[in-house]
């Protein structure tokens, strides 16, 4: 066990010191380098996947029970708003179509008795209470046919289906379903022939342009990471911003969610697909120094290296930009004739747990 002066064991605002003499450093087998300063802003690689943010993805489900005869498009295929998509033959509809024509006649009949009384009443042959009666029924059959009117657009019938309804009283034993956006139809979920029942999806639609990537981003590199940090995908034209970043941890990774948007190149880009995002991490007015790898130890949710000091070490928080197999980028207060141990890690880490809990 590395002697630790109890006196320097309490930890200060921003270092921890390691109290070593040159033989106890021997011992455990520390080496040291010096720093070396880089340029304030870099560039690190995450994995990230991309997918179609949720307010472009509409979903097209049946509308009523029905046989499906016809499927009209094809994965991939790019539709516009209005095109008809499938055509559903529903008992459904035609039970609506009968309602509403039902309805329809009630209200025709409903005011031609208002209309009547109203002239009555003008003629003082009826009482007042009776055309007060008659406007209440009218009133009654005019919302019946609102809501059977409503029942049939709920259905997906179009306005124009509807106004043709009214005016020749012939029913429509199928129901054309049509695109509800503009976008490309990512899923196919039915085939033709196929009976589907109540609110079964049918279409998956998508506009493809902005998409999101979302980045995993170790836990060392998430305080480098911003709203606006920009973020390229190499190879393509595809670039965008980071939008949001998470708050949960994924405990298996230990990492977070970093979501870009991407506007510019997006047509480079397939939902679904794994890429890997070169992100450009801003200077923050803290100086960067780039490290031979291993010099960076995890502890306490934090990251930490040791740099050496007349009476040992000084194990100092620093935030992780860019790590590779060889060197590591961090952002800390140092100096240029800084030096940090490079071996004898565990030696130090275990003191610095003991001094530091965790």
């Amino acid at each position: 066990m590395l002697f630790v002066c109890p006196a320097l064991a309490e930890p200060a605002p921003n270092d921890i010191l390691i109290r070593l003499d040159e033989r106890q450093q021997r011992a455990a087998g520390i080496d040291v380098a010096q720093v070396q300063a880089e340029a304030g802003t870099t560039q690190t690689v995450l994995p990230g996947t991309v997918s179609v943010p949720p307010r472009q993805l509409r979903v097209v489900a049946a509308p009523a029970a029905g046989l499906l005869e016809a499927v009209l498009v094809a994965p991939n295929e790019a539709v516009i708003k209005g095109q008809p998509i499938a055509q559903l033959r529903s008992t459904d509809l035609l039970e609506a179509q009968r309602l509403f024509l039902q309805a329809l006649a009630g209200e025709t009949l409903a005011a031609e008795r208002l209309r009547r009384d109203q002239q009555l009443h003008r003629e003082r042959i009826i009482a007042e209470r009776r055309l007060i009666t008659t406007r209440a029924d009218h009133e009654f059959a005019r919302t019946t046919l609102q809501e059977r009117e409503q029942m049939l657009a709920l259905l997906g019938m179009a306005e124009p289906a509807i106004e043709e309804l009214k005016a020749k009283r012939r029913m429509a034993p199928a129901l054309t379903i049509v695109a509800p956006v503009d976008g490309v139809v990512l899923q196919v979920s039915v085939s033709a022939g196929e009976r589907v029942a109540p609110a079964a999806p049918l279409f998956s639609i998508a506009e493809l342009k902005p998409l999101w990537v979302t980045l995993q981003v170790p836990l060392a590199q998430a305080v480098a990471i911003e709203t606006g940090t920009r973020v390229s995908v190499p190879g393509t034209a595809a670039q965008g911003e980071v939008v949001r970043l998470g708050r949960s941890v994924d405990p298996a990774t230990q990492s977070i969610a970093a979501v870009v948007e991407v506007e510019d190149g997006a047509e480079a880009l397939r939902p679904g697909q794994v890429v890997s995002a070169s992100v450009a991490l801003r200077p923050n007015g803290t100086p960067q120094w780039r490290l031979p790898a291993g010099s960076v130890v995890r502890h306490a949710g934090r990251s930490w290296v040791f740099i050496r000091t007349a009476d040992g070490f000084r194990a100092r928080p620093v935030t992780v930009v860019a790590e590779s197999g060889s060197a590591a980028s961090i952002r800390a207060k140092l100096a240029p004739d800084d030096q940090v141990a490079t071996r004898g890690i565990l030696a130090l880490l275990a003191e610095l747990t003991e001094i530091y809990g965790g």
